[in-house]
């Protein structure tokens, strides 16, 4: 495996993390400001 093919495998990581966490924490909001409106509990 070449260093760069090492490199950007390594580098991706944090990005595909991001996307992830990014992806949950705009869920989490939704599901609060959707519960607020409707007068429910999140749990």
């Amino acid at each position: 495996m070449s260093s760069f093919a090492l490199t950007l495998y390594v580098l991706i990581w944090p990005v595909i993390a991001a996307g992830v966490m990014i992806t949950l924490c705009v869920s989490v909001y939704r599901d609060i400001r959707k519960a607020r409106r409707d007068g429910t509990d999140l749990v």
